[in-house]
């Protein structure tokens, strides 16, 4: 049995240009991003490395899967790009404890957590400049709830 599914509801021509508008700006910051990165001597993969570690929640350090989660790669090219940021100097591997010695978490060396500083502010302040953007395509995409 096929379930039949109702086609979506046509956009109006604001709707599209909010869109537009949210999309183009999201480009421009990662742009923006990448140059940004380029600066301090880094890739915006590297970058984002460097950011899912110090923004992990656990203080041992996010594990290769965890890491490859968040970058949305494989693991194998998780491991070769922690290669060369390691060679880099920014991060360290460190062993699990205790029985399964096969975990290894990933820590940011204090040049790591130099060139993320010099990164994170400014590009939270470009983010607080796009959020009026972002708010303004979820206002409008907001059905209001029929009782």
């Amino acid at each position: 049995m096929k379930i039949m599914v109702p086609p979506p509801a046509p956009l109006d021509d604001q709707e599209y240009a909010r869109l537009l508008a949210v999309r183009v700006g999201v480009r421009r910051f990662l742009r923006w991003s990448e140059k940004k990165a380029a600066e301090v001597g880094l890739t915006a993969t590297q970058h984002q490395l460097l950011l899912a570690i110090r923004g992990h929640d656990d203080l041992r350090g996010p594990t290769i899967g965890e890491l490859a989660e968040y970058l949305c790669t494989r693991h194998h090219s998780t491991v070769q790009l922690i290669d060369r940021v390691e060679q880099l100097g920014l991060i360290t591997r460190n062993r699990g404890e205790g029985r399964d010695r096969r975990v290894v978490r990933l820590k940011l060396t204090g040049a790591g957590l130099g060139k993320l500083a010099l990164l994170s502010s400014t590009h939270l302040e470009e983010l607080r400049r796009l959020a009026p953007l972002v708010n303004a395509l979820v206002e409008s995409a907001a059905v209001p709830e029929t009782p």
